[in-house]
């Protein structure tokens, strides 16, 4: 029988935590597990991660050089053994394969980039494309076989 007196917590139920602040019979009292002086010691005391106490930060130090082209068109590539191996898999069929059709299908990852065929690989499969862009031997393999592609 339970008595009032001899009732405990459930194992693994309560975490033991630090108490900080609350005096000498803490066991963290003085400084409350802060350290002697500085400015973590504080209140209220924060900084940036990639602060180095007035150090000249290493995003400084670090030489540039280069240039990047805010211009720059990333495509999102497919080449054609990519396709051959749905074709195999039954998973396109007589459907025209636009952008959202090849996101469906695991291709490509978003729509917001332009989508590009390339030519590696072969294909046997007669495939439907509208697509951004495509190289000039994606062009001429898939025509070899009866396929179609448009740019969009």
């Amino acid at each position: 029988m339970d008595i009032l007196s001899n009732l405990k917590y459930a194992s693994g139920s309560r975490k033991n935590r630090k108490r900080v602040g609350r005096g000498e019979g803490s066991g963290h009292g003085g400084q409350s597990t802060r350290g002697m002086n500085g400015q973590k010691s504080r209140s209220g005391s924060k900084h940036k991660a990639w602060f180095e106490g007035g150090q000249m930060p290493l995003q400084r130090r670090v030489p540039k050089f280069g240039f990047t082209n805010i211009f720059k068109v990333e495509y999102q590539l497919i080449n054609l053994n990519a396709l051959q191996r749905l074709a195999d898999e039954k998973k396109i069929g007589k459907t025209v394969l636009n952008p959202s059709e090849l996101k469906k299908l695991g291709l490509i990852s978003t729509l917001r980039k332009p989508v590009k065929v390339l030519g590696k690989g072969e294909l046997k499969a007669k495939v439907q494309l509208e697509v951004n862009s495509f190289s000039k031997s994606a062009q001429e393999k898939i025509e070899a076989v009866g396929g179609k592609i448009t740019k969009l």
